[in-house]
């Protein structure tokens, strides 16, 4: 359940596996083969046979039937700060269909014995660094057997995915709020898409909750859209420019008389290592047949020739023909501070250059200034802080694989750990030791 619009996604929407999940496919081994050895016990009616058990003074080992054991299990990460969570749904719905046994090649579903506590996602969890005071995220429980197969998958999707939402954050807040681009597709599977989109999208909606702000979510492929509705966006690519003999502005005069003018038209523009002086081209180009066609009163046509952005993605062992070499060389490459304000300032003075009837000449200024610059190429916080704060004119920011980094300070992995056990009518702690069972407040009763 998102904390911004209380819906609960369901296999409908993750068309789980759901054979091959509860037979422990998609299990670490050593699960699997725990629940075997548990079903096996209660087959051959095996009861706790030790001489060392941990217990309370008071409570006694005797007639305790290992293999049925009921248990309490609780979810969390570790997180350096705070984390965005994101995943619960499915992990909910990984338990809620693959919780039971097969009895003769029959999947007995038992997840309706189970009591489970979650957070929604898009909730927030903070660690500060004292494994005794974690906040879990889920909390589950029942008969250890049913589900112990299913611990890899539930760690698996909230790892990524709060890892994927905490770091689209933590990008959104460095960039005070500019549009973020989400684009990492291209550097994993494309199994993982419609996760990772779900990711980033709680990732914006939680941004706008914590900031009152109103940024859109814009993914650049339809199956990052696919678990709400969202759709790919983007630019031209330079493969596009290549296929017009390195024309940009031919690539983007034939892009806009073609594709719906609800597409933006975002020229790429480094191509040629000359980012101000093909900016100046596509932008001159574009407005010339928009000129033309709202002089001749054809004001729908015209809108397919607007340009909405020029984007910047000088390579990271470039120097763009713009930008002359100042002080340490390394600050000249890739797509610099420098490199966004020229460009920025050779658009918003370019139309008084251009030979435009008078009457359109405010037209045209208004044209140049209010095409937007999207940066991408290796930007992360701590790039994009260093842009913000020195009030670099970037208007959208495209981000790829940053998105995905899982280390140090972004290492986001999730552990699951059984922390009581059921004897009798009483829970006793049962915490391997450093760990103990531990609360959250955001926790509710699920089911």
């Amino acid at each position: 359940m998102s904390l911004f619009n209380n819906q609960r996604l369901d296999n409908s929407t993750f068309k789980l596996d759901l054979d091959r999940l509860r037979r422990g496919w998609y299990s670490d081994k050593y699960f699997t083969n725990i629940a075997a050895m548990l079903t096996h016990l209660t087959n051959e009616g095996y009861t706790y046979a030790g001489s060392r058990p941990r217990l309370p003074e008071g409570i006694s080992s005797a007639g305790i039937a290992c293999g049925d054991i009921m248990v309490e299990m609780q979810w969390f990460t570790r997180r350096p700060g705070t984390t965005v969570i994101v995943g619960i749904d499915k992990a909910l719905t990984i338990l809620k269909e693959a919780t039971g046994y097969f009895e003769d090649d029959k999947f007995i579903n038992t997840a309706h014995n189970l009591e489970v506590w979650a957070v929604q996602d898009g909730a927030t969890v903070k660690y500060g660094g004292d494994i005794h005071n974690i906040q879990p995220v889920m909390r589950v429980r029942g008969r250890y057997r049913d589900f112990a197969i299913l611990e890899t998958s539930t760690l698996g999707i909230l790892a990524r995915s709060s890892r994927v939402a905490t770091n689209v954050y933590e990008a959104l807040v460095a960039s005070k709020g500019k549009q973020m681009l989400f684009f990492p597709a291209r550097f994993d599977v494309d199994e993982v898409q419609a996760a990772d989109g779900y990711a980033y999208q709680i990732a914006v909606q939680r941004y706008n909750y914590d900031y009152a702000s109103s940024l859109d979510s814009q993914v650049s492929t339809d199956a990052q859209g696919d678990w709400w509705n969202g759709s790919g966006g983007g630019t031209i690519s330079h493969s596009a420019v290549a296929s017009f003999l390195g024309d940009t502005s031919e690539v983007m005069l034939n892009f806009a008389r073609v594709l719906p003018a609800s597409i933006p038209r975002i020229a790429l523009v480094d191509f040629t290592n000359d980012s101000v002086g093909v900016s100046l081209q596509v932008c001159q180009a574009m407005f010339s047949e928009w000129l033309k066609l709202t002089q001749a009163g054809d004001n729908e046509q015209a809108k397919r020739f607007i340009l909405n952005g020029v984007r910047l993605d000088t390579g990271s062992n470039m120097r763009d023909a713009s930008v002359t070499p100042l002080g340490d060389p390394a600050l000249d490459l890739g797509v610099n501070p420098r490199l966004v304000f020229k460009v920025r300032e050779a658009l918003d003075s370019a139309a008084e250059n251009w030979d435009v009837p008078e009457e359109y000449r405010q037209a045209a200024r208004d044209y140049c200034r209010s095409v937007r610059i999207v940066v991408s190429g290796g930007f992360n916080p701590e790039k994009i802080a260093k842009f913000e704060k020195l009030q670099v004119p970037v208007d959208t920011y495209a981000v790829g694989s940053y998105f995905f980094d899982n280390h140090g300070c972004t290492n986001t992995d999730f552990t699951a750990d059984v922390v009581r056990v059921k004897l009798g009518n009483k829970w006793v702690n049962m915490a391997k030791v450093g760990r103990q069972p531990a609360d959250n407040p955001d926790l509710i009763r699920v089911w």
